[in-house]
């Protein structure tokens, strides 16, 4: 694959794209019963590393110290890891449903560091059916999960090459197992009043924010993307004008959006989309009328260092 960025053509994995984000919301549910509550359900969130999504470590129910739980999509299997060294894997493989994979994980987790009890029901997605009991979905392709993880590892380098500069809060390149997307957050540092009075939107939009992420599509979309919005943002944000000419405005999302395709065929897919996010970022400020000092700050041009 060298260094040129690969297509992911979310039609033909579209089966393994559920089931690896079926695998995502164990782990997710996880950190949500034992992660200590964070301002914007940061807690929730997991991290993308070169191995896959990961929690944080979490504090082991039977007070032993510490674990972590791993989607790896190197070697295809879910892994629970305590801090002492000792760790139990559970094969993805081949074509495993995902119940009895989230019975394993929950077996392995209790193992090594005590029982915990998670909610089961899965969230933000199209399917209902208990984590585990999910015999549905099963599809695994190590082949389509491997060029997954490589477009996913590149787009959170341009997302962590946003977040650097900016000199407000911001929040870690998240990993977000409701949505099976990657995102950072940047905040103005003053409250704001939530969309809707629903769970995660009363929670996770309760501060003034500017959201930049990539997801590799879903239903919804069917198209790897990179996204940008604001939240609250003026009724004539729409209207702003972004760069490369490929982003634009999605009036069905509600969000500006750079596919994929248009990132992958750039000669230089990583500066393509970090002009993109930059150039959301500066159109954000500039409508939601942020402070001056935090825009330039998220262009790359931070404070001196005296």
């Amino acid at each position: 694959m060298g260094h040129r960025w690969p297509p992911l053509p979310y039609e033909e994995w579209s089966d393994t794209c559920d089931t690896i984000h079926a695998h995502t919301q164990v782990l997710g549910k996880l950190a949500v019963a034992l992660a200590p509550p964070e301002p914007q359900l940061q807690h929730a969130a997991l991290r993308l590393t070169a191995r896959g999504w990961e929690t944080l470590p979490l504090p082991a129910p039977d007070g032993s110290g510490a674990f972590v739980a791993i989607m790896d999509l190197q070697r295809h299997e879910a892994v629970v890891e305590h801090g002492d060294g000792r760790s139990h894997r559970v094969p993805f493989g081949p074509d495993r449903p995902v119940g009895e994979v989230t019975r394993q994980v929950m077996e392995a987790v209790q193992s090594l560091a005590g029982a915990v009890e998670i909610n089961p029901q899965p969230q933000e997605v199209g399917w209902t059916v208990p984590l585990d009991e999910d015999d549905e979905h099963r599809n695994y392709d190590p082949a389509a999960v491997s060029t997954y993880l490589a477009a996913a590892t590149r787009a959170a380098l341009v997302l962590a090459k946003l977040r650097a500069p900016y000199r407000g809060r911001s929040s870690p390149v998240n990993a977000w197992w409701g949505s099976f997307d990657l995102s950072v957050s940047l905040y103005s540092g003053l409250p704001a009043d939530p969309p809707s009075s629903d769970f995660i939107a009363r929670n996770s939009a309760s501060a003034q924010q500017i959201e930049v992420g990539w997801w590799p599509g879903d239903p919804r979309y069917p198209r790897a993307a990179f996204y940008a919005f604001a939240v609250p943002a003026p009724p004539s944000f729409s209207e702003g004008r972004v760069s490369p000419e490929a982003g634009g405005w999605n009036a069905d999302l509600g969000e500006f959006v750079l596919d994929w395709d248009d990132v992958v065929s750039n000669d230089d897919p990583f500066d393509a989309a970090v002009e993109f996010g930059r150039s959301v970022v500066a159109h954000a400020c500039t409508a939601c009328d942020w402070d001056p000092s935090l825009a330039a700050s998220a262009q790359g041009v931070p404070p001196a260092v005296t």
